[in-house]
């Protein structure tokens, strides 16, 4: 198929020292740059704005004031705050593609949205990263103590699989088949647990403040586990979901997620040095007052952008294979997040 994408020389990302990358981003960023020839005419500001509030609205309604009514408050409080929804869409996204309707993907959309709040709750609990503002209002622990707020964020982790995972979650007319379900079980509890997203805060908290640098391999493997792992289920179970059965094209995907999920974590390490508490929604400088080992810290804001552009170039890279017009609102969220279009908007 005709590509969207035309070889150019590879930037010189690290001359002095030359970056190592981490056998898993290695495998997962093919060496070379390319950069975008031509971008599919598309209303991107419309679909985030449709796709956030399709996800909002489900939220809503999975989480309702039951009892005992103080924890589904807490739960409510944070799920429903003003998030960026960037892993929710791209599971719709990522269904979309393989040739799935939205209404099949709203379920692990929802349950992806669910366990990224559950991850938010728990990183700013002051056994943690001791953060006090979350998504623009006081963080959950603030704002209904900390033995709740770590019940809110089980209880929405035993919720998302719930719901991802129960036929009634699903359009009557749109079953997937229990195999698939399946498939997406299995690949959020490994994005999760103790070689994903866990692994990822483990090795985040025996980094921070020591006293020797951290190398930036150390630094990579935080910000793909903690991070990209939960963005590569999001689209993964998005593709799986909406019928993918190619295992090439959704190892394509994966990468996709893999490229994207650190571009979004760099983005953020960049943030934290750039932009106020006011903008981010969160406690700004907070990397820096932790003695966290972020990218800017170890390579400089310059050399940081410059990898931002990279994988923002090698994310696009890894859809070549797929219709550009299919492709093309993950087209757009790699520049989305690139240019962290969620800054000052807080409305998706």
């Amino acid at each position: 198929m005709t590509s969207w994408l035309s070889s150019s020389p590879p930037l010189a990302l690290l001359s002095a020292p030359r970056r190592k990358l981490s056998s898993t981003v290695a495998a997962a960023i093919p060496q070379g740059k390319e950069t975008v020839k031509t971008m599919p005419e598309f209303d991107f500001k419309g679909y985030m704005l449709s796709k956030a509030a399709a996800v909002n609205r489900a939220l809503d309604l999975a989480v309702p004031l039951d009892e005992p009514r103080r924890i589904h408050e807490a739960m409510r409080y944070s799920l429903l705050a003003c998030g960026k929804r960037v892993h929710p869409i791209l599971c719709i996204a990522a269904c979309e593609l393989a040739g799935g309707p939205q209404a099949l993907a709203i379920p692990p959309a929802v349950a992806v949205e669910m366990i990224h709040t559950m991850s938010l709750i728990h990183d700013d609990l002051p056994c943690m990263d001791n953060d006090d503002l979350r998504r623009w209002q006081p963080s959950c622990h603030r704002a209904f103590g900390e033995p709740l707020a770590v019940l809110a964020g089980a209880a929405l982790l035993s919720l998302a699989f719930r719901i991802l995972s129960d036929p009634k979650s699903y359009p009557s007319d749109l079953s997937p088949p229990p195999s698939r379900v399946l498939r997406c079980i299995s690949e959020l509890a490994r994005c999760v647990g103790s070689e994903g997203l866990v692994a990822g805060q483990v090795a985040d908290m025996e980094s921070t403040g020591l006293s020797e640098s951290v190398p930036i391999d150390r630094v990579e493997y935080i910000h793909i586990h903690k991070t990209a792992a939960l963005l590569e289920a999001s689209v993964v179970l998005g593709a799986i979901i909406g019928g993918g059965s190619d295992p090439q094209s959704i190892e394509r995907l994966r990468r996709y997620a893999r490229c994207i999920g650190l571009l979004y974590q760099v983005v953020d390490d960049i943030l934290d040095v750039t932009k106020s508490s006011q903008e981010l929604g969160k406690t700004a400088g907070k990397d820096l007052v932790s003695d966290k080992s972020t990218y800017p810290k170890l390579i400089g804001l310059e050399k940081s952008r410059e990898f931002v552009e990279e994988l923002n170039h090698e994310a696009k890279q890894h859809l070549e294979e797929f219709d550009p017009e299919k492709a093309a609102p993950l087209l757009h969220l790699a520049n989305y997040i690139t240019e962290a279009g969620w800054i000052n908007n807080n409305n998706n």
